[in-house]
């Protein structure tokens, strides 16, 4: 087995783990914060907009059944990435989308997924999303872990409206409303 590490941002962790979590070859996903200025942020901290750390998750995968590659499909289908002040009703740098990468070949395997997603015309609006360098993992209080799990109707209307949301986008993009008329 070779364990690596991914760090993706978008939104709320709390719908960021289950999509991630409950595929072949995940090892363990946290919740967590990172890209800030303090050690051991606690979420009121963060939520606080007052550290600059973003909420994000910490994927450890074998790496000999799911690539990053597959991760970073898995990553844009999760999220709108032209919106780069937060997710949905998340707003605000500490939701931000950021694909924080560790080293050069995932940081040229985002550059390329990124810019295969800008090239598809899938979008009609730039993406935004930004390829930032990892920095210092910090784990979300327990009671984030997991939060699928522990609230599940909570959970489920979160990821029904993020669902909603991301077919409406999807519906506009494939009949061209949102796009300007020449």
């Amino acid at each position: 087995m070779s364990t690596e590490r991914a760090i993706f941002a978008g939104g709320c962790f709390w719908c960021m783990v289950e999509p991630f979590e409950t595929r072949p070859g995940i090892i363990a996903v946290t919740s967590g914060y990172t890209g800030g200025n303090v050690e051991h942020p606690t979420y009121d901290e963060v939520i606080s907009k007052a550290t600059g750390h973003t909420e994000a998750v910490e994927i450890l995968f074998d790496n000999s059944i799911i690539t990053y590659n597959e991760l970073l499909e898995i990553y844009w289908t999760l999220i709108d990435p032209t919106d780069a002040d937060g997710q949905f009703y998340d707003r605000g740098a500490n939701y931000r989308p950021v694909i924080f990468v560790d080293g050069r070949e995932q940081r040229l395997a985002a550059q390329t997924s990124k810019q295969s997603l800008e090239q598809s015309g899938e979008w009609d609006k730039p993406i935004v999303v930004p390829i930032e360098e990892a920095k210092t993992f910090w784990p979300a209080e327990e009671y984030h872990q997991q939060f699928y799990k522990k609230d599940p109707k909570r959970y489920q209307a979160m990821h029904n409206a993020r669902e909603r949301y991301l077919a409406l986008q999807r519906f506009k993009r494939k009949f061209n409303f949102s796009r300007k008329k020449h």
